[in-house]
């Protein structure tokens, strides 16, 4: 008889996102006539840049060719794409990375559910509360939930590190050393960020307690705030005790289309065993590579036009930031983020729940948001709004909520 992974069992019921889904669904089969405005889920709304689109096209017509045609491509990437990621990304910014250290994906989400694969079933987990829910949701499918006993002691095998309105919603250093360190800036839901002297608090840390940062930085586009770093290997050290995991998905819009990439650097290794080449075996055995098409679409993010058209959409999603960020704020809420982030971390009015406070605004505004406790125990009370949605959309938002 076969048996299950029990681990799935220590799984909440359901994804965050499919629970929102099923009360929406819930309220439109009641109110059929109803406008519902979504801004909880972080998916993009503008279309794909002019200049994306005509690399779409271009790659298209030469998949349509015997001379052009492209088969399985290499599970690392295309040199082409992963030149320019190094030459835009970190050799602009004076930052030592080599392409063949860039693992091209079909999206950070894979890349951070899978990366912890590569490691031990014992290790210490650490995380931020509130977090994006794939981080701990992937390792307790891997079995790091619960405790486990050692010398007759019992550890945690998930470190939650709570991220609160008094300590400006950025976690402290661990007082029980973690193995692996989970750490997103700017930050997803908070939108908040640290600066760099911080940061490179963190990269001492984990190089002194021999763990490994996993440092999720697909928001890094919307920085606009000096001595906010874009990467963590602007830290020194970095390299050896940092993974770092980008996305094209709301930088450029590629939500629909699939693409990010790993930096996973060579000096970092464990016992004479480089986690380069552990990451390049788990890819080579379960992953064949983003689509020829997909990865000639990222190569124009880099290009002269598409760095032009993709700084236009990041500037309309943080103008949709300001707005909601200021109108929440003349109504009277404690609102967070919209700064260096799409998105606003607000406080519930009346001490109300987070879950309370969503059907309030689909009920009663036909809006819809995040609960922040969905994303963890110290996100009771709060509530995500994104700036993904269309300046319409978003401005007539604001105008039902400020009805309430």
């Amino acid at each position: 008889m076969y048996t299950i992974n029990g681990n799935y069992l220590q799984l909440q019921g359901s994804y965050l996102f499919s629970d929102i889904a099923k009360k929406v669904a819930a309220y439109q089969e009641k109110n059929p006539g109803a406008k519902v405005i979504r801004l909880g889920i972080g998916d993009v709304t503008q279309p794909l840049a002019p200049a994306i689109v005509e690399a779409l096209q271009r790659a298209v017509e030469q998949m349509g060719t015997a001379e052009g045609f492209h088969g399985y491509g290499p599970e690392q990437g295309y040199d082409f794409l992963r030149e320019a990621i190094v030459e835009h990304d970190y050799r602009a910014r004076g930052l030592s990375v080599a392409a063949d250290e860039i693992f091209v994906s079909d999206g950070a989400k894979c890349d951070v559910g899978n990366i912890q694969e590569i490691f031990g079933a014992d290790n210490r987990v650490a995380v931020c509360d509130p977090v994006y829910p794939v981080y701990v949701d992937t390792n307790v499918m891997a079995g790091r939930s619960g405790r486990f006993v050692q010398d007759a002691g019992g550890f945690e095998r998930l470190i939650y590190m709570p991220c609160t309105e008094e300590n400006g919603f950025a976690p402290s250093l661990p007082e029980t050393a973690p193995d692996l360190i989970y750490l997103c800036f700017p930050n997803n839901p908070t939108g908040a960020v640290i600066p760099k002297d911080a940061l490179q608090r963190w990269v001492d840390y984990a190089n002194e307690k021999g763990a490994v940062i996993l440092y999720d930085a697909a928001y890094e586009a919307y920085i606009s705030e000096d001595n906010v770093p874009h990467s963590i290997y602007e830290c020194s050290g970095a390299r050896t005790c940092a993974i770092e995991i980008h996305s094209f998905s709301k930088n450029a819009g590629f939500t629909g289309l699939r693409l990010g990439y790993t930096v996973v650097p060579k000096d970092l290794a464990q016992n004479g065993l480089r986690l380069h080449s552990l990451w390049g075996r788990r890819q080579g055995t379960k992953y064949n590579g983003a689509p020829y098409i997909v990865q000639r679409a990222g190569e124009a993010v880099y290009s002269t036009e598409g760095k032009k058209q993709l700084k236009k959409q990041v500037g309309y999603y943080m103008e949709n930031a300001r707005l909601i960020r200021e109108g929440l704020r003349d109504m009277g809420y404690c609102a967070y983020g919209g700064v260096n982030a799409p998105y606003i971390w607000l406080k519930t009015p009346d001490h109300m729940s987070s879950w309370a406070f969503f059907d309030l605004l689909l009920q009663r505004a036909q809006v819809v948001g995040t609960p922040g406790c969905g994303f963890g125990k110290s996100g009771e009370g709060y509530f995500r709004l994104t700036a993904f949605g269309t300046q319409e959309n978003t401005r007539e938002a604001l105008a039902r909520i400020r009805r309430l």
